[in-house]
Order: C-alpha cells, then structure tokens, then sequence
C-alpha cells in the first residue's frame, strides 16, 4: 500500500522552540580559552539510529536512545540519523499501520511529534535533539546529512528532509504529497543513480542551504568506493557543507573494530580509527595539506549494542565509548553546526580525555583548532596543549594519556582538478615533529597538563595533535607509536566473544585534534593558505 505525505502541522511549527535548549551540565563547562566566555565545550554526534531505521534492534527505541545519550553518558546534544530509506516501525518499534512509508515521513510523524513530547514532559531539560538521517549516496557510501533550515525541526527544515528525499533516492513518487512534487518537480529534477546524481545532490545542499546542513562522510573506507578525488569534488562542490569525515567509526563492538572487514590494508582500522585518519601522511593530511578546511569526527553509528537473542554485538550507546567536544557560541543546532564547521572541536575514544586546549601564538596574536595563526618568515610560534583526563571511563578503568603526538605537515595549496596532484592521497611533508610523554608537561592548580613547544615557521604548515593510552611499541597494538592494524575478536562463544571486544577496545584508546593552520606571509609572500 502507497502512503501520501501527512501535512505538517503546528506540532511541527513549535518542535525547534524544546530542541534547541542548552543542557545545564554544558553550562558546568569551565571555559577553557581567554576572549571567549560566550561559548563553551559540548559533547555529541550525528549517527545513531532509532527504531527507525530497520536494521536497528526493536527495541533501539528513540526514548531509549535519548536516555542513554543524555541520562546515562552525559551527552550534551544529539542529531539523530536513521536510514533515509523506506521505515517499517514507528518511534516506539510498532509496525507502521499500512506499511513502510519514507522515513522523512516517519520522521515528521513520529519522530518530531515524540521528541517535543518527550521535552514538554521534562526530560532531557536543555538538551540539543535534531532529526538529521544518513543518506545512500548513489555509487558511494552514507553520508549524514542534516538541513537545519532557518528553524531546526519546524516546517522548513521537516519539508526540506522530505524534498532531499524525494529529489535523490528512488523513493515512489506516488509517497510524497502531489502538491509538493508540482513544485519540485518545476525546481529540480530527480537524480539518484549515479556519481553525478551524488553530486548533483551536494549541490543543492550548497545553493539552498549553503550554512544550514551538513553532509559529513560516514565510514569511508569501510566498501573501498571513495578516492580522495571524490573527497576533493565534493568538498570543492560544497565547500560548507561537506566539512568532514567520520574518521573515527562506529560499531565499535563488531568483531572486526568499526564494522571494516575487506582484507586490504586501506579497508581496516587501526587504533579504532578509519585508515584516511590513522595514516600520519594519507588522506587526511593530504587535504589539510591543499588547506581545506575539512575535520575529523567520531560517533557511535548506534544500532544496538548486544541483539536481543543475544548472538551478535554492533555499537555502543551514543556517548558511552566515543564522543565529539564542540565549542559551541550559543544555544541552537544552528550553533553546535556552526561549532562543527569551526573546526574548534576533537574527538576521542574511551573517555581517554575530556577536555583540550590547543592553539598556536605569537606576537599577541593566538590561533586555535580550525583556525589560521599568519606570521612572518623565520616569526617564532609557540604551540600550547592543555589537556585533562577524567579519573574513570564508562568502563570503570582509570584513564591516563601516555604520549601526545605533535604532527605537523606543509601546506601548498589546493590541486587542481585533471593534475596528478588531484589523485594523489599522500602529503609527503606530514611528520611526527614531537612527542611529549608525562616528562615533558606539567600539571597546573586546575589539573591541566600543560606541554608548550616552540617552533620557527618559514612555510605554511599546519599542526595536530594524537594521543593515546598505549606505549610506543606495544605487542599487537603499536610500532614506533604508529597503531597497528586491529585483528577480528573471533570467539565462538558469544559471550565470551563480546566481553573480549570490549576488553578489546578499552585497552586501545586515542585521540585526534582538528589542526591549527599557520601561514607565512610578508613582501614577497602571500600566503595560498591565508583567508
């Protein structure tokens, strides 16, 4: 049975006013950066599935969801991304009378309606909830994607979700209202088929909104169908609004870590981190290295944790094993995505740390994560990292960071498309400039470690920062600091099997700053990297 779209209604008009709520534990925040008292750290993600989604577990319901996201693992906002495919269940996990209708639809019925329920009834009092989904990018991978609209959650925003729908996936013409197709049809025509539909789609997310969505890459290596040519298009594309990658997956809780099981080197984790971000000189650091503005995020992919049969394992709950620390100037989805463009943000497995200052000085002027510190050729730079652990994870381990890493790479500018420059994934420069151990900082009156290293900067360069719990040469973990290769938990007896991944990775933690640029420029040099 077809199902046509229900109108939206004033529930949906009045959703943005209870999703937008800064949490009070955020408020509790201490800020951490001089000059910058309106705005503070706040924990999230944008990929965790519901009910929703039918790959999830019936009883991944969205209440329940929330609950562990913001009651039991302190989260400070969330952006929920089911599957934009057909929806057979509700909010609450019953089959949805008449069949499966698209999940924008399910969303505007369901999953809008419940979570202005849920805050007008007092729960999760503050929090940040926006009904992002994750999008099948035809010929690539998901993508979480999220279309804030002037007014996150209302009409605007719910209308849009349904439109993308329409416009880039194979949905049935006769699911959405014929009112709304008339006129999309007359505006754009449909494209979900091949690489340049995926296009064709990034491109409408720019031209109609250009700074209120977000299209960030989930687990890129996972089908070994990007290169980082796709990354350079689709970031030259839309530029502000494909800003990043989830190098740092969910599904933690699979047998082989991060749900990436091909047999290719490039197709795996290492560390729990996606191969583009584990690689000190790959693909990330090649597009650090071109200057574009393009960052790192974690997230749990939350599908469940443990089946209810109790026979496979999947992810942990949103917050429990991974987190993103945003900085965040404000109150509203439209600020944490301002945050998250910003680049002012790391990202961190096992609670290893849970705050970090990191910025680059000189001369009076400061840069930090995300940002662009210019000097003059041969100017000194002194490179401050101010980081905490708390004493415990939600493991129950005590925590304690054993070495940060300081990596460093030149920056040349962007390749063009067509040039050799464009195809390749490597930046040759990118280097482990230093690594600090517990000898090499201080801990101040706050319980701050403090590390401050100078450099002399005579090119464009930007700096980042990795850490982890383990030594440097570590059997089975790590080769000259650098993560190894993560093996499948092959176990037959379940049980056994899942306790021994978490074991797993709560003994194998790091972390990964966005890095903080720093451009040369005087007479005879200007900078490609300066904005």
């Amino acid at each position: 049975m077809l199902h046509k779209l229900k109108p939206l209604t004033a529930l949906a008009l009045s959703f943005s006013i209870l999703s937008q709520g800064l949490s009070v534990d955020a408020n509790e925040k201490r800020d951490n950066n001089e000059g910058n008292s309106g705005g503070r750290w706040l924990s999230g993600e944008y990929h965790a599935h519901t009910t929703q989604s039918d790959d999830s577990e019936g009883s991944q319901t969205l209440e329940r969801v929330l609950d562990n996201t913001f009651d039991k693992y302190g989260m400070d906002w969330m952006a929920i991304s089911d599957h934009l495919r057909m929806s057979s269940r509700d909010d609450v996990g019953n089959p949805i009378p008449g069949g499966p209708i698209p999940l924008s639809q399910g969303i505007i019925q369901y999953q809008a309606p419940k979570i202005k329920q849920l805050q007008e009834a007092g729960k999760y009092k503050n929090k940040i909830i926006f009904s992002g989904f994750e999008w099948d990018m035809p010929t690539y991978e998901h993508v979480g994607i999220g279309i804030l609209g002037d007014h996150p959650g209302a009409a605007e925003s719910l209308k849009a979700g349904n439109q993308f729908e329409y416009l880039f996936t194979n949905r049935d013409e006769k699911m959405f209202d014929p009112a709304d197709t008339a006129v999309w049809k007359a505006q754009q025509q449909r494209a979900y088929t091949t690489a340049q539909d995926a296009r064709t789609a990034l491109t409408w997310l720019e031209k109609k909104y250009k700074n209120t969505s977000y299209a960030i890459l989930n687990h890129p290596s996972r089908k070994r169908v990007y290169t980082i040519s796709d990354f350079r298009d689709f970031n030259n594309i839309a530029p502000d609004v494909v800003f990043g990658f989830e190098g740092m997956p969910g599904n933690q809780m699979e047998p082989d870590r991060g749900g990436l099981n091909l047999t290719t080197p490039e197709n795996r984790t290492y560390g729990g981190s996606d191969y583009m971000l584990a690689k000190v000189g790959g693909t990330w650091d090649a597009l650090l290295g071109e200057g574009r503005r393009f960052w790192n995020f974690s997230n749990s992919d939350s599908h469940f944790e443990i089946s209810n049969n109790r026979l496979y394992s999947s992810g942990y709950w949103p917050g429990e094993y991974s987190k993103n620390y945003t900085w965040v100037n404000g109150y509203t989805m439209q600020d944490v995505l301002d945050g998250m463009k910003s680049g002012k943000s790391f990202s961190v497995f096992g609670d290893l740390i849970n705050e970090l200052d990191f910025h680059a000085a000189s001369r009076g002027s400061k840069a930090e994560m995300g940002g662009n510190l210019p000097v003059k050729e041969g100017q000194m730079v002194q490179l401050t990292i101010r980081f905490k652990s708390p004493e415990k994870n939600n493991n129950g381990d005590p925590v304690q960071v054993n070495h940060v890493d300081l990596i460093s790479g030149d920056v040349t500018g962007k390749a063009l498309p067509g040039t050799p420059a464009y195809s390749k994934n490597t930046n040759d420069t990118t280097k482990v400039i230093k690594r600090f151990t517990s000898k090499d900082w201080k801990t101040d009156n706050q319980g701050y470690h403090v590390i401050t290293y100078k450099v002399k900067v005579s090119k464009d360069q930007y700096f980042r920062l990795r850490g982890t719990n383990l030594g440097v040469n570590v059997s089975g973990e790590t080769s000259n600091g650098e993560p190894l290769i993560d093996p499948m938990t092959n176990i037959e007896d379940n049980e056994t099997r899942f306790a021994e991944i978490n074991k797993r990775n709560y003994k194998d933690l790091w972390f990964y700053s966005n890095p903080v640029f720093v451009s040369v420029h005087d007479e005879k040099h200007n900078s490609v990297n300066r904005q």
